[in-house]
Parts: C-alpha cells; sequence; structure tokens
C-alpha cells in the first residue's frame, strides 16, 4: 500500500539571527532546507500546523515541503525544542532524490507480547533501538516493527538476521546483533549496574562545531 503522502507549506525566510525569536512571537516556526545539489535556504511556517505534524513523524519519513509554489522532497534532519516548554524551536530539512539511494538510522518498535515474560523471573531486552538501511526515501520505513511474540523460551532471541523488511531495503546492520534478548532478572540488574559503572568513568564529551544560528538559537531558548 502506498504510503500517505505529508505535505508541509511553507515560506523562504528572510529573518535571520537573533531576530528570529519575532517571528516564533507571531507563530512562526523558523527551519533550513539543504541538500547534495541545492544551496541552503532558511524558511518559516505556521507553527501550529508544522508542529501537528512534525510531531508524529520520524527522521525516515519522506516529507515534501511546498515553499512558495515549488515542492521539495526532504527528510527531517534535527528538531530543536524548548528546554520548559518543548516547543518546536528550529527544523532541518535534508533534500533527497527519489532516484538516489541514501543511508538512515530507522526507529525499531516491539510490538506483540512475549509468552516467555508471563514468567515472573524473566525479562525481555530490546538491545537495539535503531538499525541503519539503505534505500531509496519513498521505500524507507517509518518505523521498523519487531514481533516478540516468538519469544517463548530462555534461549530465544531475535537478531538482525531475522528482520525481512523486502528486497527494496538493504541493511546495513551487523545481521548477527541482538535485537531482543531474554534473559533473568537478575541477570539484568547485574548488566545495568556495570553499565552505569562504565558510564560514571567516561569523560564527558562536548560537541563542537555548531552552526552560527544553531548557537543563537540555543542562547535565545536560554
Amino acid at each position: 500500500m502506498a504510503k500517505e503522502q505529508v505535505l508541509i507549506n511553507a515560506e523562504k525566510r528572510t529573518v535571520i539571527g537573533k531576530q528570529v525569536k519575532a517571528l516564533r512571537r507571531q507563530g512562526l516556526l523558523p527551519g533550513v532546507i539543504y541538500g547534495r545539489h541545492i544551496e541552503a535556504f532558511p524558511i518559516q511556517m505556521d507553527a501550529h500546523d508544522a508542529a501537528l505534524v512534525l510531531d508524529k513523524l520520524t527522521a525516515s519519513t519522506l516529507i515534501t515541503i511546498n515553499v512558495d509554489g515549488e515542492k521539495y522532497d526532504v527528510l527531517m534532519r534535527d528538531r530543536q525544542r524548548d528546554v520548559i516548554f518543548d516547543n518546536l524551536l528550529h527544523v532541518d530539512f535534508l533534500v533527497v532524490s527519489l532516484t538516489e539511494k541514501l543511508r538512515a538510522i530507522v526507529e525499531v518498535k516491539l510490538v506483540g507480547e512475549a509468552p516467555v515474560a508471563e514468567n515472573p523471573d524473566v525479562v525481555v531486552t530490546q538491545v537495539l533501538n535503531a538499525i541503519e538501511l539503505e534505500s531509496l526515501p519513498q521505500d524507507l520505513p517509518e518505523v521498523i516493527e519487531v514481533d516478540i511474540s516468538t519469544l517463548k523460551t530462555i534461549d530465544d532471541e531475535i537478531t538482525v538476521a531475522d528482520l525481512d523488511l523486502g528486497e527494496n531495503i538493504t541493511i546495513l546492520t551487523d545481521p548477527e546483533e541482538t535485537l531482543v534478548a531474554v534473559g533473568y532478572v537478575a541477570q539484568e540488574e547485574e548488566v545495568a549496574e556495570e553499565e552505569e559503572a562504565e558510564e560514571l568513568a567516561e569523560p564527558e564529551v562536548v560537541e563542537k562545531g555548531k552552526k552560527e544560528e544553531e548557537e543563537e538559537e540555543e542562547e535565545e531558548a536560554a
């Protein structure tokens, strides 16, 4: 079944930098469109209408943006939000070609009930929250649903190799990687404690190299 088209109306934006804050007070959401074959340019959308659409989408959802009558096929690449109210502050869109394959990280969602989980001493654990795929943009799934109803014993697991996404999609994640595992509760608690200890031992890494406009957006949000 064909995917329903996701359409967002926008217009080119002339206001940039610190003045963008005034746009938000007018109910407008700033964003930017960029890609390999075009020169990046800023846009603005109706904040309410855009949020109603974007909040339901994932990073692999194909979107059509109508900018002053010209349409662009895009993927959402970054969403900045207000840390207090969780409102969208800025959105980045990547222009894609419907004839060129691309790589994307797609979310994994567990569905169904695992019979093995009826045992109170057993826990079903999602090991991978996302996997990497390659396909044409229109063939990318918005989310990968993994049915855990096949997990019936403590020795069962689901690996990347168990996924069947069709011939149009290439899975790039190692097929031997475990997606969902089954274990005893005590074992899971021990693993969690070990991981927490490792995290505390690792130094904090500070991301650098933010774009100028993103830095200004963060200052305004603060």
